[in-house]
Order: C-alpha cells, then structure tokens, then sequence
C-alpha cells in the first residue's frame, strides 16, 4: 500500500485516465457525423467490436460465452442503452455539457455498488458527489443550449452506465475483458440493426472514416476501461471519468467552435472540485489504513 501512495496513481487509475481520453476523442468522431442517426452510429462501432474482439478471444483460445451470462448480458444491455442516449445528447447539445452531464456517472455507480458489490460508501462521499451534481444542475440552468429532454436522456445515460460498469466489476474474477467486451455488440447488433433497418442514411466519402474510427477508439478504450475496473474499486475508478471534462472542452473549443460563459464554466470546475475531493478522500484513506497498519 506505501509503494502505492509513493507512486502517486494507482494502476487502475492510470488505466481509466487513458480509457477516458480515448472515449472523449471518440466522442468528436460522433459528432463529426450529425446527419448519421444515432442508431446507425452504434451500429457500425459494434460491428467493428464484434470482428476485432471475435478474433481476438479466437486468437487467445478463449470461452466467447463467458461464465456470468447474467451480468455479461446486463454489461451488454445496459451499456447499449447509456450509448444510445448518451450519442444523442452528443449530436444535440455541445460536447464539453453532454461530457459533464455523463459525470454524473459515479453518482450511479457508487449507488448501485452498494446493492450489486456490497461496497460500503462513507458519508463525507456523498457530499463530494452532492457537490459533483450541484456542478451539474449549475452547467444545466446556465446553459440555455440544453433543453430538459436532452439533460434527462444525459441522466439517464450515466444511470444505465453505473449499472453496467458494476456488473464488469462484479466479473472481476470471472470473465475475461474480452468476454465482457464482446457482449456489447452481441447485444446492441440486433437491437440497433432492426432499428437501423427502418431509419438508414447512406454514409458518404469521410463518414465511413469516422465511423470507423468510431468503433476503433471505443473498443480500445472500453478494454483500458475493463482492465481498470478489474485493478481497483469502482467508486475509485469511475471517479477519473471526471478529467475527461478538460479534454472535452478542448475539443469543442477548438474543432467545434464552442464557447461557455462564466457561470457554465463555474458549474464545470464546481464539478471537478467534487470529483477531485473525492479521489483525494479514498487516497488519504488508504494512506492512514496503511500507516494504522505499519503502527
């Protein structure tokens, strides 16, 4: 544990810092084709994840069934659903409010984790997320570019992917990243097909790019993502998802021409002061359990 606080991040940190930057820069991708229904979108990002992880878990000698198809199939259907509204929040609304709208995230997954994990959260936690979702409805009501139907499909995203992100941690010790990452386009392939079936735009020239470059970055990320949460807790983990704030406003600064007020930007580092509270909590925690050990 010493050895840890030494170093500064632990791996599972590390992990989930590079899995976000790949996500936000997948996310410039989706909004790089607008005219291309959501639907079709994730479509085409599975389909590159079923090939990719098929032949891997080939390759590997691999069971693509997994021993948990319980929680292998909840991951997959929980995730498509966060994907879903959470790409249509992205076409809709700018990247750098749809970004912080999705951190609401840990907020979910620390609650579910208490019922799925039987991870305990301690009290002051809930006044860091508090301080997280105060952050939130600040970038909401400032922002007048955000109507309430797409800040409640932004919820509801973060809700779905708190359930998702505790059943890959539940898998921890029994399912390959692989495996768990396969189970995404198993589910969403049948769903979004028939749906897309009924709705398709032909994409054209550099879509097909983007929409390539779509399923490559996520499914590298969504591997860094798994191989974190199986490193270390969830809260821990998912509270990282934070730092992808900065590289969406990056982004949407400079490739989509976005701007935000002050007060927007006041709910933004509001939500960052609570994200880094609590990591920094959880890190001091460990510290003292560690130095109560030793003495």
């Amino acid at each position: 544990m010493q050895k840890e606080s030494e170093r500064g991040f632990s791996k599972g940190v590390q992990l989930m810092l590079l899995a976000t930057f790949l996500f936000v820069t997948m996310n410039v991708f989706v909004k790089m084709v607008p005219h291309i229904p959501v639907m079709e979108i994730i479509l085409f990002r599975s389909l590159v994840s079923l090939i990719i992880s098929g032949v891997l878990i080939k390759f590997q000698g691999l069971n693509p069934w997994g021993v948990q198809k319980k929680y292998l199939l909840m991951r997959g259907f929980f995730g498509a659903l966060a994907l879903i509204l959470f790409f249509a929040t992205l076409q809709n609304i700018p990247l750098g409010s749809a970004v912080t709208i999705r951190y609401l995230t840990p907020v979910f997954t620390a609650f579910f984790g208490i019922f799925m994990l039987g991870e305990k959260v301690r009290k002051v936690r809930w006044i860091f997320f508090g301080i997280a979702l105060l952050g939130v409805l600040m970038v909401k009501g400032f922002d007048p570019r955000i109507s309430w139907l797409y800040f409640s499909m932004g919820v509801g995203s973060a809700l779905f992917s708190g359930i998702a992100y505790n059943s890959i941690r539940k898998m921890k010790d029994s399912d390959h990243p692989l495996v768990i990452i396969l189970y995404f386009p198993l589910v969403a392939i049948p769903i979004c097909g028939v749906w897309s079936y009924f709705d398709w735009v032909q994409p054209q020239g550099w879509d097909w790019f983007h929409l390539i470059m779509i399923g490559l970055l996520t499914q590298t990320a969504q591997y860094f993502m798994t191989r974190a949460y199986h490193s270390d807790r969830v809260v821990k983990v998912s509270s990282v998802n934070y730092i992808g704030l900065v590289f969406a406003l990056f982004y949407g600064i400079f490739l989509f021409d976005e701007s935000y007020n002050l007060k927007v930007l006041l709910g933004m580092v509001v939500l960052l002061i609570g994200m880094f509270l609590n990591l920094y909590f959880k890190k001091y925690r460990v510290w003292r359990e560690s130095r109560s050990t030793k003495g």
